[in-house]
């Protein structure tokens, strides 16, 4: 049965970087679309970006844009994020989730598959 297990994550100090991974566990990802997702404490999740499953297309939140690039590798069966010019406000649980379609508004009921998460933190 697909899993999607994301990792990556960890304690950064403000304008650092760090590249998130999400890899398929029993199944493959291949050619399928697949977004990130974040969620702050107390805030509600919200979509970070998507990328089609040929990587030909990607969409990225306004708050995100510049910062950070999704990109995916279909022979190691992984999609990534990059993560930029970190800031305090990215601190979030980073999901990764899979889709039939990458919509730039991100609706949360389109995406059929979670991973488990994985922290970031944005700190001094």
């Amino acid at each position: 049965q697909l899993q999607l297990v994301e990792s990556g994550g960890g304690l950064v100090q403000p304008g650092g970087s760090l590249r998130l991974s999400c890899a398929a566990s029993g199944g493959t990802l291949n050619y399928k679309s697949i977004g990130w997702f974040r969620q702050a404490p107390g805030k509600d999740r919200e979509g970070v970006s998507c990328i089609g499953g040929y990587g030909t297309y990607t969409n990225y939140a306004d708050s995100v844009k510049g910062r950070f690039a999704i990109s995916r590798d279909n022979a190691k069966n992984t999609v990534y994020l990059q993560m930029n010019s970190l800031k305090p406000e990215d601190t979030a649980v980073y999901y990764c989730a899979r889709t039939g379609r990458c919509i730039a508004t991100m609706p949360e009921s389109g995406y059929n598959l979670w991973g488990q998460g994985t922290q970031v933190t944005v700190s001094s």
